[in-house]
């Protein structure tokens, strides 16, 4: 007899961090099968209600008449709980979310939501399907932003598309330290000190902060002539993290900043995947230290020897070989960079990965990239 499955009280904190997406992972990845099948649901919330349902409607149709007996009732009673999680609404506005059920001997859910959209996916199988978190881990992972004007400055973490931390922090009032007898250039140059005192206070509290949540992306925003003020005292250490100065208004709200921020993030994320790409050939064609191709890739995959799993995001291979690859890579503690659009990766057949050390001897393949 299947146990009862509890009632949802609750719905998944908002926003996620980082690390707690890297644990929910790790318990995925981590899952073991039973004799129940789990459902996997990608939906984007802000959708158009209508269309969302109808897209629902068609793919549960679909699975339905492709289940056997056995797992059919397992399929039902799971999506009957992810059913009940729907009708409950979400917390904030998320842009995306991802529901994993299980029902069984040993049943199972999560439901996980999030700034940034993903694509409306719902699959069935004996493991969760998690291509499209940790591609959310990759590439949306975490920045900071400061946001300067005359009044003051905000520190914003950024944690999957979602603010997850707001620092404010005021000027000091400037006129409560005017001297009557100073002349006009006198109150410049005092205006001019307070702010550079002020900066670089601020440059301390942000050198804390990047170093604590391990963060390694800088964006500035706010008032222009402030920010590149800001951007001019950086020391070196920061400055490497430095991205781009972005105009907006301190009083934004944390969505508003993140929605003008994202892109440049996501550009330098890009350049990031790309050089990715340029040193997967590189080492191909110098040290060895590298593979290309499903086959050989895979093959690493199961030897433990991977350091980075290299993925176009239109890898598209037979079967669960692109969920296979991914859950073995977290399980393996490397690195997954999903790469947007990459000519390069695609002449590679949109996979590859580079070598903590070379293939041992008799694991050779034939593909692209093997040590021989």
């Amino acid at each position: 007899m299947e146990t009862a499955i509890p009632t949802i009280e609750r719905t998944p904190d908002w926003p996620i961090e980082l690390k707690t997406l890297q644990q929910h992972i790790h318990t995925l990845v981590t899952l073991k099968e039973t004799e129940a099948p789990v459902v996997s649901v990608y939906l984007n919330p802000q959708q158009d209600t209508a269309e969302l349902r109808e897209f629902t409607k068609s793919r549960v149709g679909v699975l339905l008449k492709s289940l056997s007996q056995d797992h059919l009732c397992h399929f039902q009673r799971a999506t009957d709980r992810i059913g009940h999680f729907l009708s409950q609404g979400f917390r904030g506005k998320p842009q995306g979310a991802a529901i994993f059920a299980r029902a069984g001997t040993r049943p199972f859910f999560l439901a996980l939501q999030f700034g940034v959209p993903v694509p409306n996916v719902i699959t069935v199988a004996s493991h969760p399907s998690v291509f499209h978190l940790v591609e959310l881990k990759d590439v949306y992972h975490r920045y900071v932003v400061v946001v300067l004007n005359d009044r003051g400055a905000r520190i914003l973490e950024v944690n999957v598309g979602a603010v997850t931390k707001d620092v404010w922090s005021a000027r000091p009032a400037v006129q409560a330290y005017i001297d009557p007898t100073w002349t006009r250039e006198s109150y410049h140059h005092y205006r001019e000190r307070q702010t550079d005192r002020f900066i670089k206070e601020k440059i301390k509290v942000l050198d804390r902060v990047m170093s604590a949540g391990g963060y390694a992306h800088l964006i500035l925003a706010g008032n222009p002539q402030m920010a590149w003020r800001f951007r001019n005292a950086l020391p070196h250490h920061l400055s490497t993290k430095f991205i781009e100065v972005i105009e907006t208004s301190c009083q934004n709200t944390g969505y508003d900043i993140v929605t003008s921020t994202i892109a440049a993030f996501l550009e330098r994320e890009q350049q990031e995947s790309l050089g990715m790409v340029e040193c997967l050939l590189r080492k191909i064609n110098t040290s060895g230290l590298a593979l290309a191709g499903p086959h050989a890739t895979i093959q690493a995959l199961q030897l433990g020897i991977v350091d980075v799993l290299i993925m176009s995001k239109s890898f598209d291979p037979e079967g669960d070989l692109k969920d296979r690859m991914v859950k073995m890579a977290e399980m393996n503690g490397c690195k997954t960079e999903i790469v947007n659009a990459s000519d390069a990766l695609e002449r590679l057949d949109g996979v590859g990965c580079l070598l903590r050390y070379k293939v041992p001897t008799g694991n050779e393949s034939n593909e692209s990239g093997i040590c021989q």
